[in-house]
């Protein structure tokens, strides 16, 4: 079963899941060959180990805390805070709370 997509122009919500956070799953919200939007949900303690993504990415902490670590430092994400990192950034994050993210992963233009 294909997962449904967000079609341009229609509005999706991306509120704290509240008590809903812990029956949620990780799901891509929108997908383009230039952009993809995940909301990304991370369980207290689970991490997701060191790896790369070609593009861009802009990281929006929705609810929860994370320990994020890029450019060889660990920062710590909560509700209402961003980051960004430059495409090919070796990151990794572990959920310190139960959590809900936002991410943003622009795709490198492939020319013309």
């Amino acid at each position: 079963m294909a997962i449904k997509h967000a079609n341009p122009g229609e509005v999706f919500d991306i509120s704290s899941l509240g008590n809903q956070l812990k029956g949620e799953r990780t799901r891509t919200l929108a997908k383009t060959d230039a952009i993809e939007i995940i909301r990304l949900v991370l369980p207290a303690g689970k991490e997701i180990s060191t790896h790369r993504v070609p593009g861009q990415i802009i990281v929006q902490c929705i609810e929860g805390r994370v320990s994020f670590t890029a450019l060889g430092e660990d920062r710590e994400l909560q509700a209402g805070r961003l980051l960004y990192l430059p495409p090919g950034e070796p990151h990794s994050v572990r959920g310190m709370d139960d959590s809900a993210l936002l991410l943003t992963i622009v795709q490198p233009s492939t020319g013309s």
